[in-house]
């Protein structure tokens, strides 16, 4: 099988690192991109880098890399990313794995998801330090990453455009022609004693239950978990085929 891995928000694509492994281990082709500005491709950042970039960081991986039948997972905001990458290009794909993601409508932006004063937060966050467009990484631990592999996420996380967040995502509906649709819900975030902080995964693994187009899974861990369980996340990979 063929699996594309599309990372979150502040991070690359080094943070399926031990998923990729797994699956390559089991005799699968495995792709994880970076997205434009992030990780190695950092150098890149500039202004008009939006979701529309990152969308397209994904198609072109596709076409250019000649892959069918593919397998798209996307990480928190990699789930507005897949979410585009669907309705671009549905013939590619085979399944479409949300993990612990934001699964968007047509005119939706990832700050719908979130409380009004945290996407106020981080609007003022960019203004003050990020050149006015740039939101500093989220702590590792505030995504209850095991202690074992925070300072690796603290250290290879980068700022992202705010702008990502902000853009609405306009969609054809051809992505609904991709059938297969895993959720893949991490409820142990957030931690305990993070008051105000409140998880918009929740609420829509409790949504998409009543859809019996989707399959919902639980894996028991904090927000990052393609780096806290890397085996239990090959393992549902595999299996939403």
């Amino acid at each position: 099988m063929i699996f594309v891995l599309v990372h979150g928000a502040w991070h690359g694509g080094w943070c399926y690192r031990k998923v990729a492994q797994r699956l390559r281990a089991a005799g699968h082709e495995v792709y994880t991109p970076t997205l434009t500005g992030l990780g190695e491709r950092s150098h890149l950042m500039n202004r008009a880098v939006t979701l529309d970039t990152h969308i397209e960081d994904v198609v072109n991986l596709i076409r250019w890399e000649e892959l069918s039948d593919v397998i798209l997972c996307g990480h928190s905001y990699g789930g507005m990313v897949i979410t585009g990458v669907a309705d671009r290009i549905p013939e590619r794909l085979r399944a479409l794995v949300y993990l612990d993601a934001i699964v968007p409508a047509s005119g939706q932006c990832l700050f719908d998801f979130v409380a009004p004063e945290t996407a106020q937060a981080m609007r003022d966050d960019a203004r003050q330090n990020g050149d006015g467009y740039l939101m500093t990484p989220i702590p590792a631990a505030v995504f209850n990453v095991n202690p074992a592999d925070a300072a690796w996420v603290d250290r290879l996380c980068v700022k992202h455009p705010i702008i990502s967040f902000e853009r609405r995502l306009e969609l054809s509906g051809a992505g609904e022609k991709v059938a297969k649709r895993t959720f893949v819900l991490a409820p142990d975030w957030p931690p305990p004693g993070t008051p105000g902080l409140v998880s918009p995964f929740l609420e829509i693994a409790e949504s998409l239950k009543k859809d019996p187009r989707w399959r919902v899974v639980t894996v028991q861990c904090g927000h990052d978990l393609m780096v806290d369980k890397p085996d239990e996340v090959a393992q549902v990979l595999i299996a939403s085929a």
